[in-house]
């Protein structure tokens, strides 16, 4: 459990790939799923920040809900690195 005024996380995946110039990261899930309007939490070398997920896309396809075992690319609002961890806020 968190602790009060902490929220609960999970770590579900980590980055793969950092498009620089269009700010989308490639997301691997490695745990459980992750579905548009959750929010997560990305931490790794000097970037910590969270951001609600408003939109995947697989192949160019837009989806609403990721699987454990997809990668997706999604729009992040900082820059991100390979290997940075990505948990879901549990709200």
């Amino acid at each position: 459990m968190a602790e009060e005024g902490q929220k609960e996380e999970k770590l579900i995946g980590k980055i793969t790939h950092f498009f620089n110039k269009i700010g989308v990261a490639v997301i691997e899930l490695t745990e459980g799923d992750l579905k548009t309007g959750e929010k997560i939490h990305i931490k790794g070398g000097d970037h910590d920040f969270e951001q609600e997920v408003s939109s995947m896309q697989i192949e160019h396809q837009e989806i609403k809900e990721a699987k454990k075992g997809d990668s997706f690319g999604m729009k992040v609002n900082e820059p991100a690195k390979e290997g940075y961890a990505v948990y879901k806020i549990l709200e």
